[in-house]
Formats: structure tokens, sequence, C-alpha cells
């Protein structure tokens, strides 16, 4: 029972936490990017792929029924909006990020963290390719060619986001294995 109450505590920190990852607009030229992946990867690594994939999914579900989560509000219409497709990519990825990782993500390497991110990475990228390519296509009526889709899409935005994959990784080698003694401190004072 301590142990759901204190995944659902952790599920809702990381629904802020991706909000106000959302709210961060690091203004680099050409494609501005947000630190919304650092906290969906995180969300992935530390709660794992089940208790991960579902922080993000209630943030989307938050931001669908308009809770001003996104980066630029909420509400419903953003699923017809051709960025939205990495939205629901970052669910998928925080449950690939999670999974690649394990059950014994505390002791993970680097380098498996870090695989596990760009996996992830991978996910959201393909997601929110397909889906942006979708809606302009079929919903706006404004095809995008392919050279087009994948630098706008991909190679204008993905630098930022390789970062953010290493700094997760960083953080999450430091962090998992704290929040691991402290679920065993926290067992033994109960025996």
């Amino acid at each position: 029972m301590k142990s759901n109450v204190r995944n659902l505590v952790y599920v809702a920190l990381f629904i802020v936490l991706i909000t106000i990852g959302a709210k961060v607009v690091i203004p680099i030229p050409v494609c501005p990017f947000t630190l919304q992946l650092l906290f969906t990867t995180l969300a992935g690594l530390v709660l794992g792929p089940v208790y991960g994939g579902i922080s993000v999914l209630c943030y989307i579900v938050l931001g669908l029924i308009g809770v001003p989560v996104f980066a630029t509000g909420g509400g419903f219409g953003y699923v017809l909006q051709p960025t939205f497709g990495y939205l629901a990519g970052f669910a998928a990825g925080a449950f690939l990020t999670g999974l690649i990782a394990g059950k014994n993500r505390e002791s993970c390497s680097f380098l498996r963290l870090l695989a596990a991110n760009f996996a992830g990475l991978l996910v959201v990228y393909l997601m929110g390719i397909v889906y942006f390519w979708l809606i302009k296509t079929f919903y706006i009526g404004n095809p995008i060619g392919f050279k087009a889709l994948i630098l706008y899409c991909f190679v204008l935005a993905v630098p930022g986001d390789i970062v953010l994959c290493v700094v997760a990784a960083i953080l999450s080698k430091k962090l998992l294995p704290i929040l691991k003694a402290n679920d065993f401190i926290e067992s033994e004072a109960q025996k």
C-alpha cells in the first residue's frame, strides 16, 4: 500500500516536472526547444516503464482536457496540431526508456541508460515526424516534402534533444542509487 502511494506521488511529481519543462523554452536560433524531453525521459528511467509512461499519459490527458500544461496552453485542439505526435511520442518514449533500462536501473551502466534514452528519443521522433506529415498532408492540406520534413522535424531539432538525453543519463545515474537506498532504508525501518 505504501509503495503504491509513493509511486502515485512520483507520478504526480513528474507531471509537474514535465509541465515546468514545457514552459522552459530555450531560444536556440531556427528551432527553439523545451525541457519536456528531459523530464519525460527521466520519468521512464526513474519510475520504470509503467509508471513513467503513466506519468506522461496523465500529463497529456491534463493538457487535452484544457489544463494549460503544454508549451502553448492546453485543450483538445492540440490533437490537430502537427506537433502533437511528439507529445504522444513522449509517452511511448518514456515507456521504452524504462523498459530498456530494466528492473535494476540503479545498477545500470551509464552507456545502457544512454542507449535507453536514445531509443526513447527515436520513438519520439518517429511518432512526431509521421504525425506531423499526416496532419500537414491530410488535415491542413499543405503537404510537406520528405527533405523539408526531415530537415525541420529532425535535423534542426535533434541536437538539443541529444544533449538532453546525455543530461538525463547523467542525472539518473546519480539519482537512481539514492532513490533505491532511500527505499531500502524506509522498508528496513518498517520491520
